[in-house]
């Protein structure tokens, strides 16, 4: 889902700085494209960190289910503690570009897993861990 995802980052990204400029200016528009990077590298280590987590065991993967949103929620935190030292941020900005992008990226995940990434997900028969039915 990521691969499938990232090629509208960039894109996302410059709407955000666009969206920001002209709204609030420069500062207000760079604000908006970290905003919208922190997005899209808070969507990218979950899927990557999930995707790892699965091959190795069900705990890890219920530990990096359960630990990894507590750990980029602080690393989301400690950006914005050390962007806001900085006189051209606008935590304004950064917010009102993360909300609309974190909306529009869980529609597009819902969008993929109703579609056609949903049918290739391959779940075990009830009760018979060995086979898998797709």
């Amino acid at each position: 889902m990521v691969r499938r995802a990232l090629p509208f980052g960039p894109p996302a990204i410059a709407l955000a700085f666009g969206v920001g400029a002209v709204v609030g200016g420069w500062a207000a528009g760079w604000s908006a494209a970290i905003g919208a990077t922190v997005v899209l590298l808070n969507f990218a280590g979950n899927g990557l960190s999930l995707a790892w987590a699965a091959k190795v065991s069900l705990t890890a993967y219920a530990a990096v289910v359960m630990g990894g949103f507590i750990v980029r929620l602080g690393i989301i935190v400690a950006i914005m503690a050390i962007l806001n030292r900085f006189a051209f941020f606008s935590p304004l900005a950064f917010g009102l570009a993360v909300v609309p992008a974190t909306i529009l990226l869980l529609a597009f995940e819902i969008k993929m897993v109703a579609g056609p990434l949903g049918r290739e997900l391959v779940l075990p028969k009830e009760g018979k861990h060995e086979e898998l039915v797709p």
